[in-house]
């Protein structure tokens, strides 16, 4: 997307605005089906949790993916692009049996990540092949809140767990047709990914009847100029030859899959700010936008790194610049950051915006969730309201009560 495009959106649609790019996310869908394209049967399931737009599920579905989801309302919301549901999968953590079994009633393909839930769910339905999620302890990920193969971590159930699978398996008489890992977010080393591969590998052999093995994705984006990503022209050669091998040693052809979130949407996001405030203190020269955390939770949850330009001002002379936003709370997306020169009423630009940015969007403050727009063939469709007053009351209950009576005081005697 031109910078002047993203002016002209700025000025219809108002700040803050949420912008994807669809030509975006089609190139990395097809640069990723591409480096596998000596897999005979792959299958990308998009992570919904990056960026759950119903348009967005529909444009990735219309191109041939299949959805991933964490939740049962996630799995309500993908159903609604009118996919068929074997073609969603669901790997919750730490949910109800009750919900497993409600999402199970839609026809969807059900992913467990701990014995107690896989025992009972056989017990009561073996009927139904499930997939299970295997923690490889394997330590991935550019931040530990989103480093979650490791021997700590809350998901999976242990490659050491495999025989009390296969325990549960025998008792219960259940099918496991699947095997699935991730490992984490931001993967840089693909030796490390292949590792744990290998280990996935070796679980499914174990099990006589799986169509499928599922790993997982968390292939690291650029995010700024010069900065890593994963090889994922590398990674496909190198997995692909492996994979083909293991459906030769297994005597079946079985399927090949991802979940892809942030490689999909990260790079076609684009979120625009207006700077109300430039504010000069002794030693710091603050950008206040009209916007703050409760838009865009990364920089302060995860120390997160999105490069901003200023796109009113894209020739301007380098400052230096803290760019903030307007909570109550410290909110800084960017520390003494060489932005071109900001005026107030300036438009900011904080680009790999389509990963986990919405979509972890709040009303703290009170404050509006965005407006969302999607460009498709260079045309721009709205395709999220800006909220309004009446959107946060809609759910609140105004109770009729009476105030309580004020108690007389009693006369003090001498």
């Amino acid at each position: 997307m031109e910078r002047t495009q993203l002016l002209e959106l700025a000025n219809k649609y108002g700040s803050p605005l949420y912008v994807y790019d669809t030509d975006k996310i089609e190139t990395q869908y097809k640069r990723l089906t591409g480096a596998f394209n000596s897999v005979d049967n792959l299958k990308l399931n998009y992570a919904v949790k990056a960026l759950s737009n119903v348009n967005i599920l529909k444009f990735l579905t219309n191109l041939g993916a299949g959805l991933d989801t964490v939740s049962i309302q996630e799995v309500q919301l993908s159903l609604t692009t009118g996919i068929d549901p074997k073609n969603i999968i669901y790997t919750p953590n730490g949910v109800s049996l009750q919900e497993i079994e409600e999402v199970a009633k839609l026809g969807v393909q059900i992913n467990i990540d701990n014995l107690s839930i896989l025992e009972s769910f056989g017990q009561k339905h073996p009927e139904i092949p499930v997939c299970v999620r295997i923690n490889p302890h394997i330590m991935a990920g550019g931040n530990s809140k989103i480093s979650v193969g490791h021997i700590d971590s809350k998901f999976g159930i242990s490659i050491h767990q495999v025989p009390h699978i296969q325990r549960v398996v025998e008792n219960t008489g259940m099918n496991i047709n699947g095997i699935h890992m991730h490992t984490g977010s931001d993967i840089l080393d693909i030796d490390t990914f292949l590792r744990a591969s290998e280990i996935l590998f070796d679980v499914a052999k174990q099990f006589k009847n799986i169509d499928f093995i599922d790993f997982g994705s968390g292939f690291k984006v650029p995010y700024k100029e010069g900065d890593i990503s994963t090889d994922i022209e590398q990674l496909g050669l190198q997995l692909s030859e492996r994979f083909n091998d293991f459906c030769t040693e297994y005597g079946k052809e079985i399927t090949l899959m991802f979940e892809p979130g942030k490689f999909l949407v990260s790079e076609a996001g684009s979120f625009l700010a207006k700077v109300n405030v430039v504010k000069q203190t002794t030693s710091t020269v603050f950008a206040h936008v009209d916007s703050g955390f409760n838009h865009l939770v990364r920089p302060m949850m995860y120390d997160s790194y999105h490069h901003i330009t200023n796109i009113s001002n894209p020739s301007g002379k380098d400052r230096y610049y803290s760019v903030v936003g307007y909570i109550c709370e410290t909110d800084t997306f960017a520390s003494n950051r060489r932005i071109s020169e900001i005026s107030e009423e300036d438009v900011l630009c904080f680009h790999n915006a389509g990963a986990y940015c919405f979509s972890m969007a709040s009303n703290y403050n009170s404050r509006y969730i965005p407006a969302e727009v999607m460009i498709v063939d260079g045309k721009d469709y709205l395709i999220r309201k800006r909220q309004t007053m009446q959107d946060i009351l809609q759910n609140q209950v105004v109770v009729d009560f009476a105030p309580k009576s004020k108690t007389k005081k009693e006369k003090v005697t001498a």
